[in-house]
């Protein structure tokens, strides 16, 4: 069930008029109640594949318990058993079938494991038990849980699909406290809701259906119509994603829970660390906390700072996907930031100025824009295809017949990107105006979104980018 459908909100006002009834009653009924909401809601997207949540809840949450008593190797080797459990579902439905094939090929044998649907959300639950587990190892988050208390945190269905991946140390103590009532937290969530549709439901995804043609088979488009198609899905996976992430950071809300933004205006970024400092937050913080200080960081020379970032994004590439293309796209952005932090004393020397940071933030917006080519390709040959294209058969007289044939398109996209000149001062003052507005006014402009989704919705729903990550 996608956050962008009637099904949702109509059983998602029901949940939340129950929910609203439930507050008085004790802790634990009301924690109940949204972890039943939450497994149905898991349910209805997985089928029976949903139990793995439970089951992965109960095994990682009674090991950590133990291992917060154990002292010396024996907590550390309960921390590597911990991570290995929680993992092994991912590997097998994510990488499974691929690396059997890829065994066979290597054998020269049939041999291959079937190929299973990967369970929406898995990834991301995952990830949110690994990040407890090792919080409460190198004991960075010292509050006691009960198994309920942990079941809700890797179920809560606002974060469960796509995330955010949420700390325990942000999500635990908000629980302990009765959900408070807040018009502002109600409008904060309404206003954030409105933004992820329009994101998704409106710009996204009608702008979607041009770039698939694009990249289905770009050899028979010129280079500026490729050229377009590459731009255009690259505010498409930005609008898609930042505008779940609105709607589950906003449902969130609704009902008392306050999570930390997961996109910080990254096409705005001047340099590439900064662009990972902004783009999905709650993912590259991960990788930063898990992965990459635990490889050695920055603590250990300027070689194996390069390499630990580039193993950092290589794995990073490769949690998106188990193909080749996805490796690519990590690697890139591994020598990228390898590179940015090798230059970055001789950086440090150039004064900032308007031409400066203009400068800056067009590299590295091209830079994204170029790697998202591999990230969104179904293979080499198409992103080879796709990139020969742009930079031997640009031809700009298409842009006049382009824009007649697509002018919706071109206004939506060009919109978009003007967006990206918005700044964060403009865009919070835009954010507490309609937390203000009266309540007729907010009414209006939730109805305008619903009927610009009705004259803009494909004749299939979109599913969210990231659901098969």
């Amino acid at each position: 069930m996608l956050f962008t459908t009637i099904q949702f909100w109509a059983a998602f006002i029901v949940f939340l008029f129950l929910f609203a009834l439930l507050r008085k009653t004790k802790r634990e009924l009301l924690m109940l109640y949204v972890i039943v909401a939450s497994l149905g809601f898991f349910y209805l997207s997985n089928r029976w594949l949903m139990l793995l949540l439970p089951a992965t809840a109960l095994v990682s949450w009674v090991l950590t318990e133990w291992m917060s008593e154990m002292k010396g190797m024996g907590r550390k080797a309960m921390l590597f058993l911990i991570v290995t459990l929680d993992l092994l579902p991912l590997l097998f439905f994510k990488y499974g079938h691929p690396f059997s094939e890829l065994l066979g090929q290597m054998l020269a044998t049939n041999f291959s494991l079937p190929s299973i649907a990967l369970p929406i959300g898995i990834s991301f639950y995952t990830f949110q038990a690994i990040s407890y587990t090792a919080d409460i190892y190198r004991r960075d988050f010292r509050l006691k849980t009960t198994f309920l208390e942990y079941l809700l945190y890797l179920s809560f269905f606002p974060l469960l699909l796509a995330g955010p991946i949420t700390r325990a140390k942000t999500f635990f103590p908000q629980i302990r406290r009765e959900p408070p009532v807040s018009e502002r937290l109600l409008y904060l969530g309404l206003w954030l809701v409105i933004l992820g549709i329009v994101k998704k439901a409106i710009v996204a995804d009608y702008i979607a259906q041009y770039n698939d043609w694009i990249f289905s088979a770009p050899d028979a488009y010129s280079g500026f119509e490729c050229l377009m198609g590459l731009i255009g899905f690259s505010m498409q996976i930005y609008l898609d994603f930042s505008g779940y992430s609105d709607i589950s950071i906003g449902i969130a809300a609704m009902i008392g829970i306050r999570l930390r933004e997961n996109f910080a205006f990254p096409y705005r970024s001047r340099n590439l660390t900064e662009f990972w400092r902004r783009w999905h937050i709650s993912l590259s913080t991960w990788f930063r906390d898990y992965l990459y200080i635990p490889l050695g960081g920055n603590r250990h020379g300027m070689f194996c700072t390069c390499l630990s970032l580039l193993v950092t994004m290589i794995a990073a590439g490769i949690w998106h996907g188990s193909t080749l293309m996805f490796l690519i796209w990590g690697a890139l952005h591994g020598i990228g930031l390898a590179i940015h932090k090798l230059f970055q004393p001789f950086l440090r020397d150039i004064r900032d100025n308007w031409l400066t940071i203009s400068v800056s933030r067009i590299i590295t917006l091209c830079f994204v824009i170029l790697c998202w080519a591999f990230f969104r390709s179904p293979d080499l040959d198409t992103a080879q295809q796709l990139l020969t294209s742009i930079f031997t058969r640009m031809d700009l007289n298409y842009a006049e017949t382009f824009f007649a044939a697509r002018t919706t398109w071109c206004i939506l996209l060009a919109a978009s990107l003007l967006s990206l000149f918005v700044g964060e001062k403009l865009y919070r003052h835009a954010e507490a105006k309609f937390i203000h507005w009266p309540w007729v006014m907010k009414l209006l402009a939730f109805l305008c979104v619903v009927q610009l989704v009705i004259e803009l919705h494909t004749s299939d729903i979109q599913p969210f980018l990231y659901f098969s990550f």
